[in-house]
C-alpha cells in the first residue's frame, strides 16, 4: 500500500493555517498534504468536512488530527480510504465516548479555565489562554496571530459521541506534548498506550506543529512510510 496523501484536521480554537509550517515540510518529503477547514459546529459537521477532502484524494490517506481534531479523525477515520491515523496532542475517544468523556477523569489543564463563551452556543479561548496556555512556546507575534485567527467551537462538540473508534481497527501514531497546558499530558500518554500507537514525546506546548514543525513533519512522514510497508 503506497500512502502519499496526508489529510490534516485542525482542532478547536484554530483553523487550517495551524498546519502552515508542516505542509511545506511534508511536501518536501514527497507527500501530498492538504488541510481541512472544519466548521467546528458539531462532530458530524466536522467529519463531513474531513470526508469531503478524503473523497478528493487519489489513493489511500494518512489522516492526522490535532486536539479536537483527534475526535474528528477517530470518527472520520472509518472512511475506506483512510489507512492510518496520526494524533498530535489530540483527543482519542473510544466508541460511544465523547471528547468531554475522554478526559473527564483527569485534572483539567490550566487552559480549561480560559475557555470563554463566544456568542450563543460557542466558546473560544481568551487572549491570555492562547498566549499562556495554548501556544506558550511561540514568540508573542506568532501567538497573537493564533489568537486572531482562532475558530470558536460549538459547545455541543464536547458532548457529541463517537460511533465506532477507527483506531480500534487501523494503525495509529501519537505525539504527546509534555508541556501541554490545554490538554493534560497524562491523558495524551494514556491514550497513546490504549491505542497501541507508535509514540513520540515532545517538550512542547499544545501546538507542536507550530513550535516544532520539523519534528512533527518527520513523525508524520515516518508514519506514511511505515504504512507503505504494510
Amino acid at each position: 500500500m503506497a500512502v502519499s496523501n496526508v489529510v490534516l484536521v485542525h482542532g478547536a480554537f484554530a483553523d487550517g493555517s495551524c498546519w502552515n509550517r508542516v505542509i511545506p515540510l511534508l511536501a518536501g518529503r514527497g507527500l501530498n498534504p492538504i488541510a481541512v477547514q472544519n466548521p467546528l459546529s458539531s462532530l458530524a459537521d466536522d467529519v463531513a468536512a474531513a470526508h469531503r477532502v478524503i473523497d478528493q484524494q487519489d489513493g489511500p490517506v494518512l489522516l492526522v488530527g490535532h486536539s479536537w481534531g483527534g475526535a474528528v479523525i477517530t470518527e472520520a477515520g472509518n472512511h475506506p480510504k483512510v489507512a492510518g491515523l496520526a494524533y498530535i496532542a489530540a483527543g482519542a475517544p473510544d466508541s460511544g465516548q465523547s471528547f468531554a468523556g475522554w478526559w473527564a477523569d483527569y485534572e483539567p489543564a490550566p487552559g480549561a479555565a480560559e475557555i470563554k463563551p463566544y456568542g450563543d452556543g460557542y466558546v473560544a479561548l481568551s487572549r491570555e489562554g492562547v498566549l499562556k496556555d495554548f501556544v506558550q512556546d511561540l514568540d508573542e507575534a506568532d501567538a497573537e496571530l493564533v489568537y486572531a485567527t482562532q475558530g470558536p467551537l460549538a459547545t455541543r462538540c464536547f458532548g457529541d459521541t463517537i460511533s465506532t473508534a477507527a483506531w480500534r481497527s487501523k494503525p495509529s501514531w501519537y505525539i504527546v506534548a509534555e508541556d501541554d497546558r490545554t490538554i493534560p499530558p497524562a491523558v495524551e500518554r494514556d491514550s497513546a498506550v490504549r491505542l497501541g500507537a507508535t509514540t513520540l514525546s515532545l517538550d512542547s506546548g499544545h501546538v507542536p506543529m507550530l513550535s516544532q514543525p520539523e519534528r512533527v513533519a518527520d513523525f508524520v512522514a515516518q508514519a506514511a512510510a511505515e504504512l507503505k510497508s504494510r
